[in-house]
């Protein structure tokens, strides 16, 4: 039989509630509460990363989407806004940003002198490459004290939740 988890700050707002309102289940605060906490923690680990290579967590979304999309490694704002979820607005100061600091261009597309694209300099992809191996250490480290197949149920619960709530 397993042990039962023991308790954590989630757990003790659960039995507050169980003993403030009994007519209500809190068992969803159980998740809910715990992923939100979690996110929270992941993010500012993350974040913490990024600002090591003098980017916020936008700019690296969109150093990091134009990079894995392939060679050119260029996309069109609007396509960078849909892989990214944020406005165009948001769009556009990111990538002002991220010109000024000569990561990126902004240009006709080859082809095409109507249509612009986004594409990232020689030091945009220097950046992204050393900042993205960062990131994936710092994920890994972050992940380590779960097991191979801890891991591996955790992302097929979440990837399924994921497209139950169609995300």
């Amino acid at each position: 039989m397993a042990s039962p988890e023991p308790a954590d700050r989630v757990s003790e707002i659960q039995a507050a509630w169980r003993r403030e309102r009994p007519d209500l289940d809190v068992s969803p605060q159980g998740v809910i509460g715990r992923v939100h906490r979690l996110a929270a923690h992941l993010t500012a680990e993350l974040v913490e990363v990024y600002a090591r290579f003098g980017l916020g967590e936008g700019e690296f979304d969109v150093l990091a989407t134009l990079r894995r999309s392939g060679h050119p490694f260029e996309l069109a704002p609007s396509e960078l806004a849909g892989h990214t979820m944020v406005t165009t607005g948001a769009m556009t100061k990111r990538l002002d940003r991220l010109e000024a600091a000569g990561l990126v261009v902004r240009r006709a597309a080859v082809g095409d002198g109507r249509r612009r694209v986004v594409a990232l300099t020689p030091s945009g992809v220097e950046l992204i490459d050393e900042a993205f191996t960062a990131h994936m250490a710092n994920e890994a480290r972050l992940l380590a004290g779960l097991s191979t197949d801890d891991r591996a149920a955790l992302e097929r619960i979440l990837s399924h939740w994921l497209n139950d709530l169609s995300l």
